[in-house]
């Protein structure tokens, strides 16, 4: 009997301290999401109305919903380490709290949080963004909440009428048709497997994007060394042309018939120019370790990531041709720290954590450099609370396909856990190893394209030749650099 209540206090007090693991480690994520929200969100809807009870309750489920995105980033990492921790350190007394209970419970509670977020709160936060109350009315937050919810209710009946009508045109044995009445086991998971297919084929179209996009970035971040280039020159070019800018301004506003277009144009002009400036002054005065030693190391080590990148999945192709045991697939086993899952120890899994951080970055670094989801780019104290939305759930999507196309592209050899290992997608071995080949296809293309054409534009303005282009003005996306032809002969 003593035995028996001693049990049930260990598994008491083991429930207790997994549920305040995870709230210390959800209240983390939310108060770091909502400092970066803040950061974003437009300052001018902070007024004292119903809208602005509206906005904050909005970026109160934006910022509940960016928290289970960083959850969803961290899962694995947090497993892999996990792992290699009580492999390192099995007997330890002070971090018996990290158990297989625990992780497998943090993988359940990010799927359902992330089901919640993405089929409740967000479309919830939209619709409760853009409801003004139906007609004849009385106006308000209840009626606008009214609103929400029957816009919810029939957003509802849409999509799970779709999914009940692709389910029986794909799946028409018995089985199949006894399970679609089947809401909690069969729509859900399948709803969710359908998303993260989206996701991990966003994922695939973002991330070589990224990784290629990647050195422009760093490369605008960082001071580039100066080859072949007189940066007094460029600097003397530039003042004369924001002092030309200047005295057409002063002329436009001492004409007040001119159009308040014009006025704006050579503003946005000016501040361009002046931006540009001080991007030179600042090569100018960087220092000789800045230019020739930090901008040549950051370069390697992406290229070095990227590189390592496709390798791991042109092998990860070589798994799948010869062994099934390579393909993605759930673990309902709650032990954890049994055996290393990366062949050289703490080191292997370090560098597997690394490589799925820099894909995370490189694919919101694409996401938004695709030209369709550049209205999307949030903006410093100037972005709406719809666009703050669309963003959330954007990187809701990215995150939460993740942890899949880590696994699926053999950045990592650890087992997806909970709902994540439910995907009916990943047990079909020719759409894991088209992901594979294309992943590993698109990405080289990228990087071929892009360092020929870097090094073709490097060279041309260490010739000079740049400055051969006949039309008046030219920008170099890469640099940043505006060139405008002819003005010295009209200054």
């Amino acid at each position: 009997m003593e035995d028996d209540v001693t049990i049930r206090e260990q598994n008491f007090h083991s429930q207790v301290r997994e549920y305040i693991v995870c709230f210390l480690l959800f209240a983390v994520l939310y108060i770091v999401s909502y400092c970066i929200i803040s950061q974003y969100k437009r300052k001018s809807d902070d007024q004292e109305d119903e809208d602005a009870i509206v906005n904050r309750i909005s970026m109160y489920l934006c910022t509940f919903t960016l928290a289970v995105s960083g959850g969803a980033v961290l899962l694995l990492p947090f497993s892999i380490i996990s792992n290699e921790i009580l492999l390192s350190l099995p007997k330890n007394y002070y971090i018996q709290w990290l158990n297989g209970s625990l992780i497998h419970g943090l993988w359940n509670l990010v799927s359902l949080f992330s089901n919640l977020s993405l089929f409740v709160l967000m479309p919830f936060a939209y619709f409760f963004l853009e409801s003004e109350g139906f007609a004849g009315s009385k106006k308000g937050i209840k009626a606008r909440v009214l609103e929400t919810f029957v816009m919810l209710f029939l957003l509802g009946l849409l999509i799970l009428g779709i999914v009940w009508v692709a389910s029986a045109l794909i799946d028409n044995d018995a089985a199949s048709m006894e399970s679609l009445y089947d809401l909690w086991e069969f729509y859900l998971p399948y709803l969710y497997s359908c998303i993260s297919l989206m996701g991990g084929l966003l994922l695939l179209m973002c991330t070589p994007v990224g990784l290629s996009r990647m050195f422009t970035v760093m490369g605008q971040l960082l001071v580039k060394p100066t080859i072949l280039e007189d940066l007094d020159e460029q600097i003397y070019c530039i003042q004369l042309q924001e002092e030309a800018l200047e005295r057409r301004l002063n002329g436009t506003t001492s004409n007040s018939y001119l159009h308040g277009n014009s006025q704006h144009h050579l503003h946005k002009e000016l501040d361009s120019v002046r931006n540009q400036r001080h991007k030179l002054e600042r090569r100018k005065k960087a220092s000789a370790w800045e230019k020739n030693l930090l901008y040549p190391i950051v370069m390697l080590i992406l290229l070095a990531g990227t590189t390592i990148s496709v390798l791991l999945v042109a092998l990860n192709i070589v798994y799948l041709l010869v062994d099934e045991t390579a393909m993605p697939k759930g673990s309902t086993e709650r032990d954890i720290g049994n055996a290393s899952l990366s062949t050289f120890g703490v080191a292997q899994a370090v560098v597997e954590i690394i490589l799925m951080f820099y894909l995370l970055v490189s694919s919101v670094v694409g996401f938004y450099s695709l030209r369709i989801f550049q209205e999307l780019t949030p903006r410093k104290d100037d972005t709406n609370m719809t666009t703050i939305i669309g963003c959330c759930v954007s990187i809701l999507v990215l995150s939460s396909a993740l942890p899949v196309m880590s696994r699926t592209l053999g950045i990592t050899r650890f087992d997806l856990l909970g709902d994540f290992g439910r995907f009916n997608w990943l047990g079909n071995f020719y759409i894991v190893l088209s992901y594979n080949l294309l992943f590993a296809v698109v990405t080289t293309l990228c990087l071929v394209r892009k360092f020929t054409s870097a090094v073709r534009e490097e060279l041309l303005k260490a010739l000079g030749l740049d400055k051969l282009n006949l039309s008046t003005s030219t920008t170099d996306a890469e640099s940043g650099k505006h060139v405008v032809n002819g003005h010295q002969k009209t200054l």
